[in-house]
């Protein structure tokens, strides 16, 4: 004899939602401990940053823009935007991604070892990709170059083969475009 479901009023997941990556540009006041309570909201929540900046924007307001990159479903978005927004110290936030007019750039330090055709190949290479040389040596370069995180990965995978050494990387810096600001 078989026991008959279990009935509930919920309804189950109604659709699957597939993980989506969103720039949020947070407006905060500048003060001790801000960055650790927003910090703190993703790693409280398990939520994920993949990339984060910050820095003040309005010396005379005391006001900063922490530009977060994340991951999640759209709802798990949703929830992040509303709980940044009921921290005190935040002003405003906003959703660079779901905007659509945004900008978004991003700084990177590489350095290649290299010597003969590959240190040739690397210079030439880093040219196309319009990479400055900000040090160099007989036996290296330090590259900085800005642009997407696409851009900058492709030139990591390219330098890797060539004789890559060490990469620092700013996160992204985003803002949107037209006339209006955050405020």
């Amino acid at each position: 004899m078989s026991t008959p479901a279990a009935q509930t009023h919920y309804s189950g997941p109604s659709k699957f939602e597939a993980v989506v990556s969103r720039t949020l540009s947070v407006l905060v006041d500048n003060e001790p401990g801000v960055l650790a309570r927003v910090i703190g909201l993703f790693s409280g929540r398990g939520y994920n940053i993949d990339s984060l900046t910050v820095t003040e924007t309005e010396h005379e307001k005391h006001v900063s823009r922490i530009t977060i990159v994340t991951r999640g479903t759209p709802a798990v978005i949703e929830q992040i935007k509303h709980q940044l927004e009921r921290l005190v110290p935040v002003h405003r936030v906003r959703d660079l991604t779901l905007e659509g007019n945004s900008v978004e750039r991003e700084l990177a330090l590489v350095k290649v070892a290299g010597k003969g055709e590959k240190r040739i190949e690397a210079l030439r290479l880093a040219e196309i990709f319009r990479a400055k040389v900000i040090d160099t040596s007989t036996e290296h370069f330090v590259f900085e170059l800005t642009g997407k995180s696409t851009k900058i990965e492709t030139f990591i995978g390219i330098m890797s083969e060539l004789g890559l050494v060490e990469v620092s990387r700013t996160g992204i810096a985003a803002i949107g475009r037209g006339a209006g600001g955050m405020m």
